[in-house]
């Protein structure tokens, strides 16, 4: 189904159940990277997957640190991890999930304003957008078509020139 929130369209799906078969293996894979995300501090894990256009999926979590502004998120590591393995292939989509202590991961949460600005930063290097999907461990599944819908006011690095 699509939903419209504030002239911001993206589709709403019930559950992993009703994804296509790469859209749900993606999805699965950011639900199993949470296991391995380092959140001691707020207890809050989140996982991350990347489907390259060489067909590979790739995986990030959010990294935390002592100093709590020195910590990563998923999808930042997940990017950062991307440009490094397979410089000049492109990213078709990622998915992000997340659980936690004494929260309900029964639905999707959205990228921070950091990770909107290096994801939109991101497709416009690859000059080309990529399908970002979010869910919670269970329960509903949305599908953004780009980064710069999350984000549609983005600062370019053509306004430094």
């Amino acid at each position: 189904m699509r939903k419209e929130t504030a002239g911001f369209i993206f589709e709403v799906y019930d559950s992993i159940a009703h994804l296509d078969g790469k859209d749900a293996l993606l999805l699965e894979s950011a639900k199993v990277a949470t296991a391995h995300a380092y959140a001691p501090y707020s207890g809050f894990s989140v996982g991350a997957a990347a489907l390259m256009g060489n067909q590979v999926i790739i995986t990030g979590t959010n990294q935390e640190n002592a100093s709590y502004p020195a910590g990563l998120c998923a999808e930042r590591v997940l990017m950062a991890s991307a440009a490094s393995q397979f410089p000049g292939v492109n990213i078709i989509s990622i998915a992000v999930s997340y659980s936690g202590k004494g929260v309900n991961s029964d639905h999707p949460v959205s990228p921070c304003g950091i990770c909107r600005q290096v994801l939109t930063e991101i497709e416009n290097r690859q000059n080309s957008p990529f399908r970002i999907i979010l869910a919670g461990m269970e329960g509903p599944v949305y599908i953004i078509p780009s980064a710069e819908s999350l984000l549609p006011l983005a600062f370019k690095g053509d306004e430094l020139a």
